[in-house]
């Protein structure tokens, strides 16, 4: 067979003019959304124990995706909720992921590993939405999706350092997901900006199949590491060492710009943290606010720091802040912030090693109870 040039230009614009409509249909349509919930997790493969995070796939078998669809679709939360399950939700920064534990060892994990009935009978189930980087706004989003689950609980587990207003719109999955953002800045009238320039507006080129061609690889990459996941457990690279996390601290007494003798309420995004406590209850949950363990150093300037985040002054105010916050709101409070001693740290001032975060669980499991 032999094709004369005007057969081979006919198959060329052929080629070219399928390929243009199907960028053109994929930015009319957005089809990315109806692809992320489809899944071999929960189905083929177990359900992942934790969200997707991960910058070594070939090692962890694991990727951060931008959609919220993707995220959630091979999560075990996705699976049908069973009659006699208690269900909770536990929000929070890489120490509730699970930074260098096994998934077998997180929060969540220690949590369901107790056993515990709520006052129906029914068996209390803890599933891991913990996500790293530090966002109030970050925890927010991925609470508006995970509540489409039917938890009865939400444990939300916070920090100082996801307060700064200066920290709400940076995280990668608030930015790629500038709708969702807006509408809950709009919905819960949050002071945050919808025209910031962080919040990625994409364009009629990045809405294609081309521009969006990285959600569609993660999407697909996702569902092939399944397999290598299903078999092996793990999700995240765990280095031979790593950087202890600091205890000789400099004497510096700043934090986000602030000094003492006083941490102003306003600079904190309380305003968001009211969001989500009034998205739990629209949705039928409660929620129990947990000031999560910190490393308190007893090395150099730790007179003046109780670690590399946080200054003695504006830690210790924000523990009041908070703790007034929630009694004024009405809204179950637990401060763990001194549950762990500093031995049980890894890497950072918030990363516990098994049995800190075994201690921090304990604590936790003393407030949980049936109600």
């Amino acid at each position: 067979m032999t094709w004369d040039s005007q057969t081979v230009w006919r198959v060329i614009l052929k080629a070219a003019l399928l390929f243009g409509l199907t960028n053109l249909a994929f930015a009319v349509f957005d089809p990315i959304p109806a692809l992320g919930r489809i899944s071999l997790y929960n189905k083929v493969y177990p359900g992942r124990q934790r969200l997707p995070y991960g910058d070594n796939p070939a090692l962890s078998y694991n990727l951060s995706p931008n959609d919220l669809n993707t995220m959630f679709a091979v999560h075990e939360v996705a699976r049908p909720k069973p009659n006699d399950e208690f269900r909770v939700l536990v929000l929070g920064d890489s120490s509730v992921w699970g930074f260098l534990l096994r998934p077998t060892e997180t929060l969540s994990a220690q949590i369901n590993a107790a056993g515990l009935r709520w006052s129906d009978g029914r068996a209390v189930r803890a599933y891991n939405l913990g996500y790293p980087i530090m966002s109030l706004t970050k925890d927010l989003l991925l609470l508006n999706e995970g509540l489409r689950f039917a938890p009865d609980l939400v444990v939300w587990v916070v920090t100082l350092e996801s307060f700064p207003r200066d920290k709400q719109l940076g995280h990668p999955l608030v930015r790629n997901n500038a709708g969702a953002v807006r509408s809950m800045i709009n919905r819960y009238a949050l002071a945050l900006d919808p025209t910031d320039p962080a919040l990625v507006e994409r364009s009629f080129w990045d809405r294609t199949l081309v521009g969006r061609r990285r959600d569609v690889a993660d999407w697909l990459r996702l569902q092939l590491y399944g397999l290598l996941w299903a078999a092996t457990g793990v999700d995240q690279y765990y280095p031979e060492t790593y950087e202890p996390a600091q205890r000789d601290l400099e004497a510096d007494v700043a934090w986000h710009g602030l000094r003492p003798p006083s941490l102003p309420a306003e600079a904190l995004a309380l305003d968001v943290l009211a969001a989500g406590v009034k998205m739990s209850h629209e949705a039928g949950a409660e929620v129990l606010l947990v000031n999560e363990p910190i490393l308190i150093s007893a090395g150099r300037n730790s007179d003046v720091r109780y670690n590399f985040f946080y200054p003695r002054w504006a830690y210790d105010d924000y523990r009041r802040i908070l703790r007034q916050w929630a009694e004024a709101h009405q809204v179950r409070y637990l401060d763990a912030w001194d549950a762990v001693p500093e031995p049980e740290f890894t890497d950072s001032a918030v990363h516990l090693t098994p049995k800190g975060t075994r201690l921090f669980a304990e604590r936790l499991l003393a407030v949980l109870r049936p109600g």
